[in-house]
């Protein structure tokens, strides 16, 4: 199937030969659905805290911050074109829509507004006189802003008194009030390599305002994403698509490939959020306080894990601790032993919690179901029988079998990307987080390209299948807590006009 070229261009990618056939074995077969159970609901795989006790969960953290190594990651490589279909149909083609309108009449609240006006000053043009049609095209390409093709990290987002504030200087101020280890705060962005000299160029230009500001010092770092996790793609019959040089395409491969990225990481806490869920500064406090509410439920069930750890590190091997062990997954974890476990010896038993006590763990937070896309939270059947907590994609679900489906529409809550975990283990061992993934959950989506069509295929994803092996509870967040940027019109809602 493939020639010398080929294996040299695989080998190029740092990718094996045995990972390639896998995929194309995933073109051929399709992944495997996964079986739901129940969706987890509040009192039923989802935590509750009242107010009362947000306070004292977050007022815990703050004062074991000092002691932990703190990280905040954002995915943030993703392009802003999307922001922008309708402007760009607007644009090229002269659709217009409400949002076109809305567009128009509101140019003025954008952030981004003054220096739109600016550019279109420059080359003898009046934002106030010219129509809606001129001003996207200088807001959209090079001949203005560019902002149909840079990342939204890099775009003006919000308007304050001094001035305006990207997403990546919004997520600098909640590192500041968040993810501060004794006036040490550490982020990491995953950038677009093309886009990189440009979020560096941003930080410096901002970060020592902020640092002086709250007192800290900043440590922030960037990533790309890795070669070696892009996927062959393959024409609708599943040979290896190739360019027009002859040569295979490769495609990056979604979020999940940035589990490489947080790899290369660590931390005792990492908060994981998307770069566009941001809110005026104003408005954010009650986000401050439930990522901290997730840390300290977090670092609660990993010193549980520890103790057990402990116990058995200390020759403990009695019924009653297995018991112990068994109610802790069963409570807290939500993690039930498969069938047959009941009949397994007590050294058995031992083996399986062993195993099931040494991995990662995450707090995913959890808002109301409101009709937004997104990963819910369900009891699901794992590879190993095992029944645990998962964040499921549609995609994932057998949407042709009317049991399933109707379980999954059941789901009273969805997963903002919002999640605080931890990279270390019992004694501070550091994981290797491509061993807690399931590779079965991944997707296969039909693009085109040079007109024909295509097959890529993408990697679980970063908080769903990626993180399928760890040990996981839910927590339910306010749902003021997200606030994404889908289209460039949700910066004309209340929660981004501040």
């Amino acid at each position: 199937m493939f020639s010398d070229e080929d294996k040299s261009q695989i080998a190029a990618h740092g990718i094996g030969l045995d990972v390639i056939d896998q995929q194309i074995n995933h073109f051929i077969n399709g992944f495997p659905y996964l079986q739901i159970q129940k969706a987890a609901t509040v009192g039923d795989g989802i935590i509750r805290v009242s107010d009362s006790e947000a306070t004292q969960l977050a007022t815990h953290f703050d004062n074991q911050a000092s002691t932990l190594d703190l990280l905040k990651f954002i995915p943030a490589s993703g392009a802003a074109t999307r922001m922008f279909k309708a402007l760009f149909e607007f644009k090229d083609k002269g659709k217009i829509d409400k949002s076109i309108t809305e567009f128009g009449e509101r140019l003025h609240d954008f952030a981004f507004f003054n220096d739109l006006k600016a550019v279109m000053s420059a080359n003898g043009q009046d934002v106030d006189a010219e129509n809606a049609q001129i001003a996207a095209d200088y807001l959209l390409t090079v001949k203005g802003l560019d902002y149909g093709n840079l990342p939204k990290g890099l775009l003006q987002f919000h308007s304050y008194p001094d001035g305006t504030r990207t997403p990546a200087e919004e997520h600098l101020v909640e590192g500041a009030k968040y993810a501060n280890a004794g006036g040490k705060v550490k982020i990491h962005f995953t950038v677009s390599p093309e886009h990189r000299s440009r979020f560096t160029d941003l930080i410096e230009a901002v970060k020592n305002k902020y640092q002086a500001r709250f007192g800290i010092v900043y440590n922030i770092s960037f990533s790309e994403q890795k070669p070696a996790t892009d996927t062959i793609s393959v024409n609708l019959g599943n040979s290896p698509f190739r360019n027009t040089d002859g040569s295979l395409l490769f495609r990056p491969a979604g979020h999940g490939a940035l589990l490489a990225n947080l790899n290369d990481q660590d931390a005792d806490v990492v908060f994981l959020k998307n770069i566009d869920n941001v809110v005026p500064e104003k408005l954010s406090e009650i986000t401050y306080t439930y990522k901290k509410v997730l840390a300290a439920l977090m670092l609660q069930v990993r010193q549980q894990l520890f103790d057990f750890q402990t116990r058995i590190e200390n020759n403990e091997t009695t019924s009653s601790l297995i018991a112990d062990v068994e109610i802790f997954f069963e409570k807290t974890l939500c993690t039930l032993p498969p069938v047959g476990f009941d009949g397994l010896t007590g050294d058995e038993k031992l083996a399986y919690f062993k195993q099931k006590l040494d991995r990662p763990v995450r707090a995913c937070g959890m808002v109301k179901n409101v009709g937004e896309p997104g990963g819910g939270p369900f009891w699901a059947v794992n590879a190993d029988g095992t029944t645990s907590l998962q964040v499921v994609e549609s995609a994932q679900v057998d949407m042709s079998n009317l049991a399933q489906k109707t379980l999954f529409e059941q789901a009273t809550h969805f997963n903002p990307v919002d999640v605080v975990c931890s990279l270390r283990g019992y004694k501070g061992k550091k994981f290797d987080l491509m061993q807690f993934r399931d590779m079965n959950t991944g997707f296969v989506t039909q693009k085109s390209k040079d007109g024909k069509d295509l097959k890529a295929q993408e990697l679980p994803g970063l908080w769903n299948g990626s993180m399928a092996d760890w040990n996981t509870i839910f927590v339910e967040v306010p749902l003021s807590t997200f606030n994404p940027v889908k289209t460039v019109n949700d910066l004309l809602r209340a929660e981004h006009q501040g």
